[in-house]
């Protein structure tokens, strides 16, 4: 074969390779979207849905990432929590996604993992969640208790002089392991066991009556009482709205709820709801160049001059952007080298400061507490000072106060006995 034809054929296969090589660079990023769109929570999760199709059209606008265009892919998991395990699978091995942001309910959040850890996906969590987990694969960008539920309890208690505590839930893991937690606090705290009120009800349980009565009753005593509610989705407009029949305003019994945010109120009459509390991270009322860039975005993508922004679609917000900042920073849409490039990476968050992913899986949040006015929107009340790192394990816990979680190597572990020096059953696995 002569030189020239052995050139030709060279140039023909670099030119081969050039061309393999755009269209693997062209390939869009398939990003999952995974929460439920019918069903109980889709009151607060469709929200959540167009929050990520906003950000990823933003992206695609300002160019993709690498040179890559993002792709939604969309899927209604219909708070059925076994059907989100399974739109997982779809998502993860047919539609072959590189990340998945989604879910809202811990029992959802549990029924996903297993997939997620088999398949070796990642998932971004935006919701404010029990703890007591830490996943290679998962990013909570929510609150974790001591980011919400603990500083709630400490302002009731420290600001309001409450001494009766009402804990009141929908009846899965997060309500029921956060209130175990706050109750093992509160004794901490000299809080007598006459003095916490427990109370737990179906996903949307809709005959408040009763319990509410019973609230009445419990907080009648003679101390100040309030309420610290872990009751989600549409169970809270009549719940709420059972307050205001029965006449319970925030002078008297303050509910301080977890779950409810101005998507929420959204849909009821909040004038009886006046001066009643949340604990969150964030609050459209809050004041910051930041934000107001946010909610234009959103009222202008959501065509609606009226639509709310809330918590955890700040933590979409958060997420998504560190997502694409571990992209960069790894050069690739590659699950483990993204894993390893987001630690340390601090995005602006809506609150005028900024957020950074933890070696634990978590980030840090300010914790914020807001009044509910007339208009459906919160007057902050009280703030942390700084930011505070998520804690992925209780110190309020007996089984839990000597773990910690570091997905960084050498440690690459989620539950780490600093006590015993030994990692723990399921992410020893995991580092294996």
């Amino acid at each position: 074969m002569s030189i020239k034809k052995h050139v030709k054929l060279g140039l023909s296969a670099l030119t081969l390779s050039i061309s393999f090589s755009s269209v693997a660079a062209e390939d869009p990023i398939k990003v999952g979207i995974l929460h439920s769109l019918s069903g109980t929570m889709a009151i607060s999760e469709s929200t959540l849905k167009d929050t990520m199709l906003m950000l990823i059209q933003k992206q695609n606008d300002a160019g993709g990432v690498l040179g890559r265009k993002l792709e939604p892919v969309v899927v209604d998991p219909a708070s059925n929590w076994p059907l989100f395990a399974e739109k997982a699978r779809e998502l993860l091995a047919k539609e072959k996604v590189d990340v998945i942001f989604g879910n809202w309910t811990s029992v959802s959040r549990k029924s996903v993992l297993p997939v997620i850890e088999e398949l070796n996906g990642l998932l971004f969590y935006p919701v404010q969640y029990e703890g007591e987990e830490s996943s290679e694969n998962v990013f909570y960008t929510g609150a974790a208790p001591n980011q919400q539920a603990i500083p709630a309890v400490d302002y009731l208690m420290n600001d309001i002089g409450v001494e009766r505590w009402v804990l009141a839930g929908t009846d899965y893991v997060y309500p029921r392991t956060t209130n175990k937690i706050l109750e093992t606090y509160l004794k901490g705290k000299g809080v007598a066991a006459a003095d916490i009120m427990i109370n737990y009800t179906p996903f949307g349980h809709s005959n408040w009556q009763a319990i509410v009565s019973d609230i009445k009753a419990f907080g009648g005593a003679g101390k100040k009482t309030a309420v610290v509610s872990t009751i989600n989705g549409d169970a809270n407009v009549p719940f709420y709205r059972e307050l205001g029949n029965q006449g319970i305003d925030a002078a008297d019994i303050p509910v301080v709820a977890f779950s409810v945010g101005e998507q929420e109120l959204s849909g009821i009459d909040t004038g009886p709801l006046v001066g009643h509390l949340a604990a969150w991270n964030y609050f459209m009322s809050v004041e910051s160049d930041a934000n107001y860039d946010f909610i234009d975005a959103w009222v202008a993508y959501s065509d609606n001059e009226g639509a709310v922004t809330n918590d955890p679609m700040e933590a979409h917000y958060i997420g998504f952007n560190m997502y694409i900042e571990a992209v960069k920073k790894a050069g690739s849409a590659d699950v483990d080298a993204v894993k390893d490039a987001i630690i340390g990476v601090s995005v602006p968050n809506l609150t005028g400061g900024f957020a950074t992913m933890m070696p634990n899986h978590h980030i840090t949040k300010p914790v914020l507490i807001g009044e509910i006015q007339d208009n459906g929107q919160f007057s902050i009340v009280w703030e942390t000072p700084s930011t505070v790192a998520g804690d992925a394990w209780s110190d309020f816990l007996p089984g839990s106060k000597d773990l910690i979680s570091d997905w960084r190597k050498p440690l690459f572990c989620g539950n780490f006995n600093v006590v015993s020096g030994t990692c723990g059953g399921q992410a020893k696995v995991a580092a294996e």
